[in-house]
């Protein structure tokens, strides 16, 4: 059923449920949502209790020269208080560790220690099943085009940002 609003324009809520099904934020929202729900359990059996799925866009953006809490801010798009919280909280769990910088003596340099190696290996198996999971759900070849337009899309997106 329709309504006329007030600006003289219509709205329908069945119109707006199957664009709902379809709408790209909603649909990267829910895989992110399963992907989560599949990796976080296999991650605590084994034995990474202690560590919150958010920190691993962190983790994944540690470079091997190391980096700084406010490049990291940066690229998550996340304040730079907020980081250094993270940041901290993996150190005193081992994943992290910080350095002073030699360039710039009020930032510290943040680098992977074993354990947050450990847990990269170790997630990077989890995911390559939870791949396997979506290959057998919608066929290799679907998914690899899935990919490959999501990297495509992004390589645009990114230069025009």
């Amino acid at each position: 059923m329709e309504k006329v609003l007030a600006s003289g324009r219509t709205y329908s809520f069945e119109k707006f449920e199957s664009i709902r099904q379809r709408s790209i934020g909603r649909l990267l929202w829910r895989l992110k949502r399963h992907v989560h729900l599949h990796i976080e359990p296999l991650l605590v059996k084994r034995g990474y209790t202690d560590i919150k799925m958010s920190s691993i866009s962190l983790l994944v953006n540690i470079e091997e020269e190391g980096v700084t809490s406010s490049e990291l801010a940066k690229k998550l798009e996340v304040t730079k208080q907020a980081m250094s919280k993270a940041v901290k909280e993996l150190e005193e769990t081992g994943y992290v560790y910080t350095r002073p910088s030699e360039k710039d003596a009020r930032a510290s340099i943040i680098f992977l220690d074993d354990r947050g190696k450990e847990f990269l290996l170790d997630l990077n198996e989890e995911i390559g099943g939870m791949q396997t999971r979506f290959e057998k759900a919608v066929g290799a070849k679907k998914y690899h085009q899935m990919i490959d337009t999501m990297c495509d899309l992004l390589a645009v997106l990114d230069v025009e940002e």
